[in-house]
């Protein structure tokens, strides 16, 4: 590792040169400091010649005190440089090397009895991070903040991709727009409705001279998150706070920083995908220990509920109260999911084709009026419906080698969740659970906070500790979406926080384009559970009635390249068993890929329309490759030259059929093999909504 200063400037505050300027360790961007002549802190970012924030301006509004936003000097500035390499628990890569140079410059309101901030920048080649920081100080001890009044100011009208800032909800598909025309008022937000300019990170934008920007943020900790209010005029965007129960965005004490403010840029689609910056801002594993975490499939009592052939709940009923309601006296509804032959089914599945776990939705008591009525006492987490029993499952899945997943959804009551925490980690410890995933559909209690509240974003950190302390892996849905602190957590496998798979079952469905967007935005802080491998596309076959229409906006071998573009090193084969068993050729692909990575190449994107990415198994020679594409058919050339020279390798193609589209005919697909090096081209022939999954493996080995 390498740190090294470069400059250190102290003790002149009034005489420090206004202007900063840092170049990255290659030179490909360029960050500009400086006070206005009003001491109001402005900074500027360029890529090459072209600039990619116009000056920004910095600074915090707080409760009750003058805002850190001018009248400010400079009192320090200090600048150094990093290189060094780490090796992630498990991700994409093997390693990810961590270089920038960094310029941090320590402001002063002399006529706030000398209050400092420090904001803190870190350039890399790939990109631009930077935060506020507060240090101890008598005049700065506890303090809110109102809101942050950080400026990401762009050079011209610039093709966005965004969701509305919905304080309460990730889950919309995403609109594509000029800046000038951002605007959510037509959509119906989920839990809130948002200001109609008001958009959610990431955001991912492109200019019309060929630059890829993406606005996010890293490490966020005892903080809301980050919304960005758009200008629409002037193309200006300026972040706004989530807000806490009593309006105010955070409640902090000194010494204390926000979480960084993320710009990612390049002028390849690509290079924005491969960025490892939001990772690398992050604080390394927080365990000593972590060979217990593995990187699983899992099938599950899951989407047989979506598509009404079974019920989370146990018995059709309301007005259920957890204490002092008999359970064994209900009168089962005859269609209850989570019973015990039918996981006994998904346990044999999981072991016939070696997949490691089974998760198990609606198991526990409450299902029958857990939604909607914004109830505290709803599950208790431990108490298992009459029919699901878990110590003859235990000992079943035990038998057959498989895993039994946990599943704690809380309707939101994070209240009541979190005093049951311990008694429910202490359950499955003593069964055998090893992982769970946690819910948090509807409103939040405490009544007044949101999904993305400083409060909720300090219960799902706590979450990602206490699990881990106890040796447990966490997939959280419905939370905040992912900042990278997977790294600091690696416990944390994946988290939902967008639009999944799920709503092809029961809404209007994903539009083709969704899956092209989702690793531009979404997938930029972590990874997703989006549940794909769904191979029955047309879902009235499950419930001709109550399944009229519906359907997956996929072909199925998009399904399967899913596996390989939207990257989790958890991940779902989320449909039922016998929908496999029709089709297990093309079940091998699920069977064979990989959920751990040592490489990854990004070949071929452009967000919205199509992505192809080719990931090379951890400890092994094998490759997978996965290309998808959007409403519109194509034929993408992709080069092996990856591969390792000389060497010989049979690729198993699971392509689109004659004929195949998402809409008419999604469920044709043809398998072929050949023989490929590193010299061959693969032309690939993608279907409208369609796609390519590729398994390429050492000849011999």
């Amino acid at each position: 590792m390498k740190r090294l200063p470069f400059l250190l400037l102290a003790g002149f505050m009034g005489t420090i040169a206004q202007a900063q300027t840092v170049h990255s360790p290659t030179n490909k961007l360029t960050l500009s400091f400086q006070l206005s002549p009003g001491g109001e802190p402005t900074y500027q970012l360029r890529f090459g010649a072209k600039p990619v924030l116009k000056p920004s301006r910095l600074g915090m509004l707080l409760q009750g005190q003058p805002a850190l936003d001018k009248g400010l000097t400079i009192a320090r500035v200090d600048s150094s440089q990093h290189d060094d390499t780490w090796q992630p628990v498990w991700g994409e890569v093997k390693q990810i090397r961590n270089r920038y140079k960094e310029l941090a410059v320590t402001l002063q309101q002399p006529t706030s009895n000398g209050r400092r901030v420090v904001v803190r920048f870190r350039l890399y080649d790939d990109g631009l991070g930077f935060r506020y920081e507060f240090p101890q100080q008598p005049g700065l001890s506890y303090f809110v903040v109102q809101q942050e009044l950080t400026e990401f100011n762009l050079p011209a009208n610039h093709k966005a991709f965004w969701i509305p800032g919905d304080y309460d909800s990730n889950e919309y598909t995403y609109t594509t727009s000029r800046l000038s025309e951002v605007n959510s008022a037509p959509i119906e937000p989920i839990q809130l409705k948002s200001d109609p300019k008001r958009v959610q990170t990431p955001l991912m934008l492109k200019s019309d001279d060929g630059l890829y920007v993406n606005l996010h943020e890293a490490a966020l900790v005892n903080y809301p998150a980050l919304m960005l209010d758009v200008d629409t005029q002037a193309f200006g965007l300026r972040s706004h706070l989530v807000p806490s129960a009593t309006g105010a965005a955070a409640y902090l004490q000194a010494p204390e920083h926000t979480p960084w403010r993320t710009v990612v840029v390049s002028d390849k689609a690509p290079e924005v995908l491969a960025s490892k910056l939001i990772l690398n801002l992050n604080e390394p594993t927080a365990f000593a220990a972590t060979d217990w975490i593995k990187p699983q499939k899992f099938v599950g009592v899951w989407w047989e509920m979506h598509v009404n052939k079974a019920s989370w709940n146990y018995a059709d009923t309301s007005n259920i109260k957890l204490a002092g309601t008999d359970w064994s006296k209900l009168r089962p509804n005859g269609h209850h999911g989570a019973n015990t032959q039918n996981v006994k089914r998904y346990i044999d599945f999981a072991a016939k084709h070696g997949l490691q776990s089974v998760l198990v939705e609606g198991w526990n008591v409450g299902w029958e009026d857990w939604a909607g009525n914004w109830k505290e006492e709803v599950f208790d987490f431990v108490t298992p419906y009459p029919d699901f029993n878990v110590p003859e499952l235990q000992q079943y899945a035990a038998s057959k080698g498989v895993k039994l997943m946990m599943h704690h959804e809380t309707s939101s009551a994070v209240t009541n969740y979190e005093r049951r925490q311990d008694a429910a980690y202490r359950f499955m410890k003593q069964y055998g659970y090893d992982a769970v995933k946690t819910g948090y559909v509807g409103r939040i209690i405490p009544r007044g906070e949101h999904h993305d509240g400083q409060w909720m974003v300090n219960h799902y950190n706590r979450t990602a500790q206490k699990t881990g302390e106890n040796q447990i892996m966490v997939d959280m849905h419905e939370s905040v979406r992912p900042t990278g602190l997977h790294r600091t957590y690696p416990n944390w496998l994946a988290s939902e926080a967008a639009r999944g798979n799920e709503f092809n079952a029961w809404s209007t469905g994903n539009p083709p384009e969704h899956e092209t967007i989702l690793p531009f935005t979404r997938l930029m802080g972590g990874p997703m559970d989006y549940t794909p491998g769904i191979f029955q596309i047309k879902l009235e076959g499950w419930n001709p009635q109550r399944n009229q229409g519906k359907q997956v906006h996929t072909t199925l071998a998009k399904q399967l390249a899913l596996y390989v573009t939207l990257y989790s090193p958890v991940q779902m084969a989320a449909d039922l068993p016998e929908a496999y068993e029709q089709h297990l050729d093309a079940f091998q692909f699920i069977k064979d890929v990989a959920v751990d990575w040592d490489d990854t190449r990004i070949l071929l994107a452009e967000p919205g329309d199509y992505l192809t990415t080719a990931r090379k198994a951890k400890g092994t020679e094998e490759w997978y490759l996965g290309s998808i594409t959007d409403e519109q058919a194509r034929t993408q050339t992709v080069k092996l030259d990856f591969l390792t020279p000389g060497t010989t390798y049979e690729a198993t193609i699971y392509a689109d059929g004659q004929g195949a589209s998402w809409d008419k005919n999604p469920m044709a697909y043809r398998i072929r093999k050949q023989k490929v090096t590193s010299k061959t081209t693969l032309k690939l022939q993608l279907a409208a909504g369609g796609g390519a999954a590729v398994s390429i493996k050492p000849v011999g080995k």
